[in-house]
């Protein structure tokens, strides 16, 4: 299906320091898109082009939303064949620029919003970077899972970590071994995870604290999607692995590399729980209007 004769709705372009998606505003929740629809949506040859789908809707408006009375708004992000995901740390930023630009919220310094997600609400705040989002509560599983990629001479072990979505860190020795890495086949995990996973390639700085500050480089295959120039629960996956494998004297704040530019993470209490939160960038780059994809 990539007859484009239906109903035409508009649409705006962002990114978070390269991980792009369409947003759709649809405050009512009126607008049922297809996994065949969000794909040719995200096409880069049949479509706009996008890494996944922003919806702007009222969370009271969507089932997964309605118990949240405080988050007036809602991330219903898929993935670019179609697919929901419970979380997306560029996507979020990206959703509340689309909202301030809108001027459907307002958020001054030191002022917190509440954005609804399939992880449940989470807290957003002004950053030095651009935006700041409390990821929440995350979990560092126990076990390795082997991670065979082309490009790898042999396969390596990876570490679980869920930040609300499922990740796999695999650590490389050298830039040269990250560089050589050939994204376009699908890492393979072993066991695989029953809903799959991101897979993020890791090479720490050297040295890798500076200042205070952790420093790393990475590389993402993103479940749904392929390799992305950035994928912002990755980013902070990638940052609680290495954090756990340097040891109790590793540091709660660190800066990572992606090839769409610098995101910050760091690790701080909240209700005495250790939270993760991703700080960056979000730029809407244009508006438009494109006819939906007819239904099969």
């Amino acid at each position: 299906m990539r007859n484009s004769n239906g109903r035409t709705i508009a649409f705006t372009k962002g990114h978070g320091t390269g991980n792009d998606f369409v947003i759709v505003a649809d405050p009512d929740g009126e607008l049922d898109l297809t996994d065949d629809q969000i794909s040719v949506l995200c096409d880069r040859h049949f479509g706009i082009g996008a890494d996944g789908i922003l919806r702007v809707v009222r969370s009271r408006a969507i089932p997964e939303g309605a118990d949240m009375p405080d988050a007036e708004w809602f991330m219903d992000y898929r993935n670019a064949d179609g697919s929901t995901a419970e979380m997306c740390g560029n996507g979020i930023r990206v959703y509340l620029r689309y909202l301030l630009d809108a001027g459907l919220v307002q958020l001054g310094e030191g002022e917190t919003i509440l954005i609804g997600t399939r992880n449940g609400p989470r807290p957003m705040t002004r950053s030095l970077l651009g935006f700041e989002v409390d990821l929440g509560a995350f979990r560092v599983e126990e076990g390795e899972t082997l991670v065979r990629a082309r490009g790898l001479p042999v396969p390596r072990p990876g570490l679980r970590v869920d930040v609300g979505n499922p990740h796999v860190v695999v650590a490389l020795p050298s830039d040269d071994d990250l560089d050589d890495l050939d994204l376009t086949v699908i890492p393979r995990l072993q066991p695989e995870p029953a809903n799959g996973a991101n897979v993020e390639f890791v090479v720490p700085a050297d040295p890798l604290v500076q200042d205070g500050v952790g420093a790393i480089r990475m590389r993402v295959f993103e479940r749904g999607v392929g390799e992305t120039l950035s994928c912002g629960t990755g980013v902070a996956a990638a940052a609680l692995a290495v954090r756990e494998w340097a040891g109790p004297a590793a540091p709660d704040r660190w800066s990572v590399e992606v090839p769409g530019g610098i995101l910050g993470v760091r690790v701080a209490p909240v209700d005495g729980i250790p939270h993760v939160f991703l700080s960056g960038p979000a730029t809407l780059v244009f508006s438009g209007e494109v006819a939906l994809a007819q239904r099969s």
